[in-house]
């Protein structure tokens, strides 16, 4: 095909497209084999979706509903450009037949809107708002992909992991975060066949880049006049957003700014010292040198010293997250954490915070027991070797692949049980989980 991303390029028979596409589908669920003529994109999603335990005979679970659905999509940034959406693609969506829908990062749908008979029919596969879309819950589907894979995306007919979605054809492109580039979700257009044209996909990408445009000139919903903003999760280097200006921060400079946010009150220099050096050689001439270089970096007035404090308001994506623990939103506090904080830093106070959240999150996933949210974690990079949560995920999923990778966990673990108490002199070794992350001192 001349574009892979383009499920029916005009000319195509899609009668024979879906029938070979159903013979493809059959021999990959039997034998596990992708033969031609399935796109790329398409054989790459189905081993995921068979890696994560999906079976083609699957449904969609609703996660959440009533007053939670309702609260959560009301905090969405999505929730600005909805109307947008309306006006770009609600006729289209009625007219055709079809149905607009909008999902969250995790492929969660908040918004599902249309013509009345298409809702109907897409009822009975659970393809209603609050219910999970991702691929690792219901396979190769368009939402589900395009957020997995950040870039729209194109599913026709058999193309569709679960067999019960085959009937249907959808388009879908993800929608950055403007200031961050971050997926904050996906707006698709779901129908039928008639959607398997090149226009479909590059409309909704059209629709896509608008929302994200209309969210750039857009204040942030919850910046006020003087707040500063600080991303400082996943990523080795925080990003600072103040006066309109982003700053990428050095190491040093990110753990400095974590720090202060939490102590708004301030923090004398010897305090700094101890929770950002684990050398007690380091001297405060070191410390003070550190703090000037990133006073000449931000704006004039915003660091000031005796003690050093920052001037403005702090909204960070940590205490995001700690703030949605806190009032047991967990579904909210895992779409927030983007990764553990600082995971190069082994500034002491940062390595205690860092666990510290981490920790709040894996017990609140583990005790939700919710196996869409335990896969997120599991699947993403700082959990893949977290035992605790594949477990927990094997306890409320216990899908082969799931088994297979709790058992490849086990057995490591207890290989290197077996190998620490037989070397020579060794101590016993207490296996970390998520072990990308730096461990916290004791």
């Amino acid at each position: 095909m001349t574009d892979p991303w383009v499920a029916l390029e005009p000319g195509a028979d899609p009668v024979e497209r879906v029938r070979a596409l159903r013979r493809a589908h059959e021999t990959f669920t039997e034998a596990g084999t992708v033969p031609r003529p399935v796109r790329s994109v398409v054989a790459d999603s189905w081993r995921r979706s068979a890696r994560a335990g999906v079976g083609p005979d699957g449904t969609a679970s609703v996660e959440l509903t009533d007053g939670d659905l309702g609260s959560y999509r009301a905090e969405h940034p999505l929730a600005r450009v909805m109307p947008l959406f309306r006006e770009l693609m609600g006729t289209f969506a009625a007219d055709g037949e079809h149905l607009l829908a909008v999902c969250d990062a995790q492929g969660r749908l908040l918004w599902v809107e249309g013509h009345p008979t298409t809702r109907r029919r897409a009822d009975r596969m659970n393809f209603v708002p609050g219910a999970r879309w991702s691929e690792t819950s219901v396979g190769t589907n368009a939402p589900g992909t395009a957020v997995t894979v950040d870039r729209p995306v194109q599913v026709f007919a058999a193309e569709h992991f679960i067999r019960c979605v085959q009937p249907w054809t959808c388009a879908a492109a993800p929608v950055h975060d403007p200031r961050t580039g971050r997926v904050l979700g996906a707006v698709d257009i779901t129908g039928g066949d008639g959607l398997a044209h090149p226009h479909s996909l590059g409309f909704v990408q059209a629709v896509a880049r608008a929302a994200e445009s209309q969210l750039a000139l857009l204040a942030p919903p919850e910046a006020s006049p003087g707040t500063i903003e600080l991303t400082a999760l996943g990523r080795d280097e925080a990003q600072l957003l103040a006066e309109g200006r982003r700053i990428r921060l050095s190491r040093r400079h990110s753990e400095i700014l974590v720090l202060l946010a939490r102590h708004p009150e301030g923090m004398t220099g010897d305090e700094l010292l101890c929770a950002l050096y684990e050398d007690e050689s380091v001297t405060p001439v070191t410390l003070r040198a550190e703090l000037a270089r990133l006073r000449r970096l931000l704006s004039p007035g915003l660091l000031v010293s005796r003690p050093y404090r920052l001037t403005a308001a702090v909204e960070s994506d940590v205490a995001n997250v700690e703030r949605r623990l806190a009032t047991g939103a967990v579904t909210a506090a895992a779409s927030a954490y983007s990764g553990p904080l600082l995971p190069g830093s082994g500034a002491p106070a940062v390595v205690r915070l860092r666990r510290r959240l981490a920790d709040g999150l894996r017990t609140a996933l583990i005790a939700r027991s919710d196996p869409d949210l335990l896969a997120d974690w599991a699947r993403a990079p700082w959990g893949e070797d977290d035992l605790d949560i594949w477990r927990a995920l094997a306890a409320v999923r216990p899908a082969p692949a799931v088994r297979a990778r709790l058992d490849e966990l086990e057995s490591e673990q207890t290989a290197t049980a077996t190998w620490t108490r037989s070397a020579p002199g060794a101590r016993p070794r207490v296996a970390v989980p998520h072990r990308r992350t730096p461990p916290a001192p004791r």
